[in-house]
């Protein structure tokens, strides 16, 4: 390309075309004078390479994000990585203080530190603290979100390191009491810039087969940085949005990691893991002989408790001579019987003494009674009873009744 046509090119990008591009030196030229405005920044990540070049005074590292499968290339001097207050290496959590830099020649981004820390785990430890407040804020941790375990899967899934005892300890423990159990297994990295993502996707792929009935998550202890990744808010995510019920099994007495909470079930360690999981097959028959057993000297004492009973009662006398019970209770109506007629015999003869005196009370009182002994009642015409002689007149007649019978008269004076 010629000067000519260099002096013709855009000024913005927006103005470039087809038919008037920019070169490559131009692009990163203006990439470079971006980037060389940018302030320097304090970024944090885990080291995943680290070289060092003595001859050359210089250091590079790899910086990858804790959460996320990214990172960036850090340089610094050999004196900024020794100054350091704590030794560096691989897999170690820090902050550095760099700039961004664009190399226009490889066309690649780096940044280059004037200062490194490392994070100690006090500070991992008050973070992880801080974290388990939200997520208990928002209810992640509630013993009201947890699934009971089924009480005897037939398909277990496993998330383990590679070839780790943990997984030996889970499966064998687990076959020994139930050898009819079948494990689901993904091996992934337990520890390291790998862990999170890797056991976040194996908690969700094994979620997702619908042969899994639980799950476990299982690691055989180890330092508290080595657990950090089970501490990881993207990890405790995944683990309290898995439908499947699932097990925590990290083996760490000391400190709890934040997988252990919202967890269905925390075991201590990947053995106790597996006994929780699926039951003693030895066991169970045990209980069943014993359940059984308990059974049928239940049935035989109750047998034996109404067969008594019943002999009891064949012996009252009352079932020997049934007849007992009716002759007795003859005898008893009869007496009845006999007591209701004498009743009945002084109440008729009382009746009939005092009808006997009433009437000759209704006798004595009787009008007619009364004209026996020589008494008459006289009476007008019209039927009234004379009383008194100013009552009638002279000439007047009169009726006048006695006991057997009437008499006319009539008033001749007064």
């Amino acid at each position: 390309m010629t000067d000519h046509t260099v002096g013709a090119l855009p000024e913005k990008a927006i103005e470039t075309t087809a038919e008037r591009p920019w070169p490559v030196r131009l692009l990163s030229a203006k990439i470079s004078d971006y980037v060389a405005r940018m302030s320097p920044v304090w970024v944090e990540g885990q080291i995943v390479q680290l070289n060092r070049r003595p001859g050359a005074g210089i250091a590079f590292l790899t910086l990858r994000d804790t959460d996320a499968d990214m990172s960036l290339p850090v340089s610094m001097t050999a004196g900024v990585l020794a100054a350091a207050a704590t030794p560096l290496a691989e897999g170690a959590h820090v902050v550095v203080h760099a700039k961004p830099v664009f190399w226009t020649k490889r066309g690649t981004l780096q940044l280059s530190a004037d200062d490194v820390r490392a994070i100690g785990v006090g500070e991992l430890l008050a973070r992880i603290e801080h974290l388990k407040r939200v997520l208990a804020a928002e209810g992640l941790f509630d013993a009201d979100r947890k699934v009971p375990l089924p009480f005897l899967p037939r398909v277990v899934g496993l998330v383990c390191g590679r070839e780790s005892k943990a997984e030996h300890d889970v499966v064998v423990n687990a076959r020994a009491r139930w050898p009819q159990v079948e494990f689901v297994i993904r091996e992934v990295a337990v520890q390291g810039v790998g862990a999170v993502p890797q056991v976040s996707a194996a908690i969700a792929e094994l979620d997702a087969d619908p042969r899994v009935e639980v799950i476990v998550v299982a690691r055989g202890g180890g330092a508290v940085e080595d657990l950090l990744p089970f501490s990881n808010e993207t990890l405790v995510r995944v683990a309290a949005a898995c439908r499947t019920p699932l097990v925590s099994a990290i083996g760490h007495e000391t400190d709890t990691p934040l997988l252990d909470l919202v967890a269905d079930y925390r075991a201590s360690t990947p053995t106790d893991a597996a006994k929780r999981i699926v039951p003693d097959v030895s066991e169970e028959r045990a209980r069943l002989v014993q359940a059984r057993s308990r059974m049928r000297a239940a049935l035989t004492h109750r047998f034996a408790r109404e067969q008594a009973g019943l002999d009891a009662l064949r012996s009252r006398p009352v079932l020997a001579t049934p007849a007992t019970l009716v002759d007795g209770r003859e005898r008893e109506v009869h007496r009845l019987r006999v007591a209701a007629g004498n009743a009945l015999d002084r109440v008729l003869t009382g009746a009939a003494g005092q009808c006997g005196r009433l009437a000759a009370q209704v006798r004595a009182l009787s009008p007619a009674a009364t004209l026996e002994r020589g008494y008459a009642v006289v009476q007008r015409a019209n039927g009234a009873v004379v009383r008194d002689p100013a009552e009638v007149s002279p000439g007047d007649a009169l009726r006048v009744r006695v006991a057997r019978g009437e008499l006319h008269a009539t008033v001749s004076g007064r």
